[in-house]
Formats: C-alpha cells, structure tokens, sequence
C-alpha cells in the first residue's frame, strides 16, 4: 500500500525550508499561487519536454512543407508567412517552455507528476 500523501501543513511541520517535497496535485494547485512553494525547472529538460508533449516538430514540418508549397505555386503572399510561422513558433515555445511547463502542471496532474518524475520540475517549500 501506498502511504497517503502529505498536506503542506503536515510537510511545513517535518521539512525545514528550502528542501525538495512532493505534493499531491491539488495542494500544489492550491499553494503554488499563495506563495508558498517555490519552483526550480529545468530549462533543458523542459524544452525537450514541452516540444515532445506538443508535437511541435510534427506539426511544425507539414506547415513549413505547405508554405513551401505555396510559395513554388505562385502564391507567395500565402505561402510565406506560413513558412515563417513554421519556423518562429518552435522558437517561441523553446524560449517560453517553463512557462508552458508550469501551465500544463497546473491544469493536468498527469504532467505534474511526470515533470516531477523526470527531475524537470522539483517543488521546495519557502
């Protein structure tokens, strides 16, 4: 059997600040906000992380594949700003991936408890 896990007031009582502890889903949802964790991500990792989650690759080659498509057929004004799009939005969300990171942990605890289990995230008590 599992132990069940602890709340932050449980935790707060047996962790001094600063030290790594694991939450269930809604006591990080609902502290987070407050103030009362504070989060180290892994950039590396989360870049790698939030590019496989999304599909960017898979969706960013087809549109760059049409674009391109459009271009060579004549309709340039079409097939440019999707090649551009194409090639700005995997930067974008490289750049912004902790962000999204931290989004996608908010909303779905599945990704929570992956980027905790990957070592993408860690949660420390202030």
């Amino acid at each position: 059997m599992n132990p069940s896990p602890l709340n932050t007031s449980q935790v707060q009582t047996l962790a001094p600040a600063g030290t790594q502890v694991e939450l269930p889903h809604a006591e990080f949802c609902a502290g987070l906000p407050a103030g009362r964790f504070h989060l180290i991500v892994n950039p590396e990792r989360a870049q790698k992380y939030v590019r496989h989650r999304l599909f960017v690759v898979g969706l960013a080659l087809p549109v760059i594949a049409i674009g391109t498509a459009l271009a060579w057929s004549g309709h340039v004004w079409l097939g440019l700003p999707m090649v551009a799009a194409g090639l700005i939005v995997p930067r974008v969300i490289k750049a912004q991936a902790a962000k999204i990171l931290l989004h996608l942990a908010l909303r779905e605890e599945k990704t929570y408890r992956e980027a905790l289990d990957f070592e993408i995230m860690e949660v420390r008590l202030r």
